[in-house]
């Protein structure tokens, strides 16, 4: 072997090491909030901390026993139906203001905006007051559309780039084949949009599923989701921490689950534009 080939070979190896190293540092909380939810509490604060254990189901049928699941369900429910809606309606608006020339087209998009300049909590008072009179406090139907009012703006901006980055010689070409505006945009944008759809979907999921503020002043019992839920199992007396972190890791699956299934937009999606031809 070469001494430029056993170079190289010591170059990769380091690589790697470090990355294996920056990957252990990132998923460490993780992982630890995992091995957590399969021990019992005992073991969890034994010191030193043993690597070796009994893994436990017992936090997890614990959970099966106290009111969480219908809380994971409510999370469920409305942030799969913001995000759905939220495409429906905020890609629509994205292509309209990425390929119509209109006059106000500035304001539109300063006024799409303005909705993402405030923090949430500076909308707390009016939406709980209004909430009230219209008799939408602890609904899923609340939820969903407060959230949806938040994400729409997202997924214009976010759906308006892509869209400015695809030719409209590809939709014109369609025009020449027959097709009108909708079918061109169905058939031909829309499936070249695949992975700003992909990541718009993922980042309208997250800031649905992750809320805490708006599910903690809007809900009661009946629509309380699941990040609010995590606090019933924390009092003055103690905290049940094999609860917490059991909760905690069922709280990501579907997280992780929606990012491996559209993992392969994803990437793209993330790094598009980062490249100029």
């Amino acid at each position: 072997m070469s001494s430029r080939s056993l170079a190289r070979m010591i170059r990769r190896g380091a690589a790697l090491a470090v990355v294996a190293l920056l990957l252990l540092v990132v998923l460490f909380p993780v992982l630890w909030l995992v091995l957590m939810s399969v021990r019992t509490e005992a073991e969890s604060f034994r010191m030193p901390p043993q690597l070796f254990f009994t893994p436990t189901a017992k936090n997890y049928l614990d959970l099966m026993q106290s009111k969480f699941f219908r809380a994971f369900e409510n999370s469920v429910v409305t942030s799969t139906a913001t995000t759905v809606l939220s495409l429906l309606l905020g890609v629509p608006a994205a292509y309209a203001l990425g390929r119509a020339q209109l006059r106000p087209e500035r304001l539109l998009s300063l006024w799409v905006l303005a909705t993402r300049m405030a923090p949430p909590i500076a909308f707390g008072i009016p939406f709980f007051l209004i909430y009230i009179r219209l008799d939408l406090i602890d609904t899923r139907l609340g939820l969903v559309l407060i959230y949806l009012s938040f994400n729409l703006s997202l997924v214009i901006w976010m759906m308006r780039a892509f869209f400015e980055g695809l030719p409209a010689s590809l939709e014109e070409a369609a025009y020449i084949d027959g097709a009108g505006v909708v079918g061109a945009f169905v058939r031909v944008t829309l499936p070249l949009s695949a992975p700003g759809l992909a990541t718009t979907a993922i980042f309208c999921f997250l800031l649905s599923w992750n809320d805490f503020f708006y599910s903690l002043i809007l809900t009661r019992s009946e629509a309380v989701t699941a990040p609010v839920a995590i606090v019933n199992f924390m009092d003055y007396e103690r905290w049940e921490y094999g609860k917490i972190t059991a909760a905690a890791s069922l709280i990501m699956l579907p997280v992780v689950a929606f990012s491996l299934a559209v993992r392969k937009y994803l990437i793209r999606g993330l790094t598009a534009g980062a490249v100029k031809g």
